[in-house]
């Protein structure tokens, strides 16, 4: 039994979540018609990465906007970027809200937080799951969880064949997460998938250039630069990939 996982490599508007779930139906009906199993967001994916406007656009998990996602995903796993504030939290975490296609719902709060992110943001608490589908064992990241070699060690240790990133990562900041990336496919044996922001958010200039790394370390496919697309990887004897583009 294989598996076809895709980052979706979507744009973001500032602040408004109701268009950004517009593009994040776009996207999963472009997914879905690929017989994707697995979409990947980017961080944030439906705030844009803002952070003086994360409590402001926080959601709950079980916040009624996303039954329209659920509605479209028929049966795919989607793992969306927002903000997400516990009852009594101080401050809100930076998360993804995973919309399994079973029904459930799970919420990963990023562990490690980027230099400044912590004046608007609190770090999830240390721990690692991984959560299986179609033969495999998947491990959620966010951004500078990536860049600590214990987080990718944790999943490695809990058992994933795949680990899968929201990101956004600046065209500075690129070849060195990339790097690192690749680093740990090499390293734990694990396929390894980057979703990247299509466009400019909070900001950053983007790189896009969403990718899939093999179990080994092989770059099997990635996106050329910013622009919205679905960066699809397919295990069916062995990894193959191809880009998307997905028309507004």
């Amino acid at each position: 039994m294989g598996i076809r996982i895709a980052a979706a490599q979507a744009p973001s508007v500032a602040d408004d979540i109701a268009a950004n779930l517009q593009t994040h139906r776009r996207f999963i009906r472009a997914a879905r018609a690929e017989g994707v199993q697995l979409l990947v967001f980017p961080e944030l994916s439906l705030c844009g990465y803002e952070l003086p406007l994360l409590r402001a656009c926080a959601m709950s998990p079980h916040d009624a906007r996303l039954d329209a996602l659920r509605a479209a995903a028929d049966g795919m796993t989607v793992i969306v970027g927002a903000p997400v504030i516990d009852a009594g939290a101080a401050q809100p975490c930076i998360a993804s809200i995973t919309l399994a296609a079973d029904g459930s719902t799970r919420v990963y709060r990023k562990q490690y937080l980027h230099g400044g992110e912590e004046v608007h943001a609190q770090p999830g608490a240390i721990g690692t799951q991984a959560h299986a589908l179609r033969g495999q064992r998947y491990v959620e990241a966010i951004c500078a969880d990536t860049t600590h070699a214990e987080h990718a060690q944790a999943a490695a240790d809990a058992g994933a064949s795949l680990y899968v990133a929201g990101v956004l990562i600046s065209v500075g900041g690129y070849d060195k997460d990339a790097a690192l990336l690749r680093g740990y496919a090499q390293a734990h044996d694990m396929g390894v998938l980057l979703a990247n922001h299509a466009v400019d958010s909070g900001g950053y200039a983007v790189a896009g250039k969403s990718a899939f790394w093999a179990p080994g370390g092989q770059l099997i496919v990635q996106a050329h630069g910013p622009g919205d697309c679905l960066v699809i990887a397919e295990e069916s004897q062995g990894w193959q990939g191809r880009v998307i583009p997905v028309a507004a």
